[in-house]
């Protein structure tokens, strides 16, 4: 398996997010992926996630991005 380019910049966005909360929605994780200016392959994932609320492993898992 080869290393996602994208995970480092997966990983800071999910650390940021969930500090301090324990679930989020795919609306509020894709709103502030914009906000923080990510690449479109990234904002393609996570427009791609069910509409629901996420705990932080989830979305890693949903994502691609290395679990905590």
């Amino acid at each position: 398996m080869t290393d996602d380019p994208l995970r480092p910049a997966l990983d800071d966005l999910l650390d940021d997010l969930y500090d301090g909360q324990e679930r989020l929605t795919q609306g509020e994780i894709h709103r502030r992926a914009i906000a923080a200016d990510l690449p479109a392959e990234l904002l393609t994932r996570i427009t791609a996630m069910p509409e629901g609320e996420y705990a932080n492993d989830e979305a890693a898992d949903l994502l691609g991005a290395t679990p905590t």
